[in-house]
């Protein structure tokens, strides 16, 4: 379900939901982390590629989160707004009229996190 919320309160609570289960299930989660650092630092692709792989599996999976997280990373990454909704695009070509809606906090979170 899309919200109202903004993409930055939905980055806020990745972060809690990190840090109370790093406290609770450090074990699980650390290894979570790891992998995802091991992905990210990888070499074949650069960061930024990476990251608009991640906006369109964000969209395709339905996940306000992973959009919110995904998005902030790769504007940091140099992402403008018109690749971060062409990556957000090619989740609607694989996935349908369901991504398509969620562009609507894919837009969102490119405006609040002030992709150029």
């Amino acid at each position: 379900m899309i919200t109202d919320t903004k993409m930055s309160e939905r980055l806020d609570e990745v972060h809690d939901l990190v840090g109370k289960l790093s406290k609770e299930f450090p074990s699980e989660t650390g290894a979570f982390l790891n992998f995802l650092q091991k992905a990210t630092d990888g070499e074949g692709l650069d960061v930024k590629t990476k990251e608009l792989i991640n906006v369109g599996l964000s969209v395709a999976a339905q996940c306000e989160w992973c959009i919110a997280f995904h998005v902030k990373n790769a504007v940091e990454a140099g992402a403008t707004r018109e690749q971060i909704v062409s990556a957000g695009f090619m989740a609607v070509v694989m996935h349908g009229g369901p991504a398509l809606m969620y562009l609507t906090p894919l837009l969102r979170a490119a405006d609040d996190f002030n992709a150029a």
